[in-house]
Order: C-alpha cells, then sequence, then structure tokens
C-alpha cells in the first residue's frame, strides 16, 4: 500500500515536497515513481528512482526543478518540486514496479498539487 501526501498550494515559483509511504517489507526492492494527471488531460509520467536510489529519471518537463529521492529504512520516496509552474497543476501519484520502465505494479492515491500564478 503506498501513501502519498504533501500537496497543497502553492504560488508560481514556490516549492512543495511530496512524500510516499510505502508498507510491507520489500519496498527497497521497487523502482518507485511519480506520475501525475491535470484536468482532461493522462496520466504522465514525472520521474523514477531505482531500487537504491543510484539512477533517477525525469520528464522533460520537470528536469533541473524536481528531485526524486528515497529511504529505505524508512520505506519513503520523496519528490522535492522546486520552481513551480502552473502547468504543475495536477493530481500527483506515487507508483511503484518491479522493473525500470516496467508496468506499474502498485498505485498510491493521489494527492492534490495546485501552483497559482
Amino acid at each position: 500500500q503506498l501513501q502519498a501526501s504533501g500537496g497543497g498550494l502553492v504560488q508560481a515559483g514556490g516549492s512543495l515536497r511530496l512524500s510516499c509511504a510505502a508498507s510491507g517489507r520489500t519496498f527497497s526492492t521497487y523502482t518507485m515513481g511519480w506520475f501525475r494527471q491535470a484536468p482532461g488531460k493522462e496520466r504522465e509520467f514525472v520521474a523514477a528512482i531505482n531500487w537504491n536510489g543510484g539512477r533517477t529519471y525525469y520528464a522533460n518537463s520537470v528536469k533541473g526543478r524536481f528531485t526524486i529521492s528515497r529511504d529505505n529504512a524508512k520505506n519513503t520516496v520523496y519528490l522535492q518540486m522546486n520552481s513551480l509552474k502552473p502547468e504543475d497543476t495536477a493530481v500527483y501519484y506515487c507508483a511503484a514496479s518491479t522493473v525500470v520502465g516496467g508496468p506499474v505494479d502498485y498505485w498510491g492515491q493521489g494527492t492534490q498539487v495546485t501552483v497559482s500564478s
């Protein structure tokens, strides 16, 4: 089970940090990721991190502004979002996959991020 938190309302240029806490003893074996879905749009990939944090992947739209990290001791993955833009407004979902680039095995519930201009 994945529990996302940390969303909210922020002005453009501001920052937010999302957290996703996982239950279970196999968290460290999963690639973790963040996706987002804006109103009227399809869900899109945002960022991912491999099992030990050694490799990270980002959508071009967030590269240089967002940072994904994980703490396997706390079964938690984070998404630090800086220099937020109104177009970052979406519901953000955390996800767990067995392999990088593979299908998502588990989805968390979404957390709303709203960036005002």
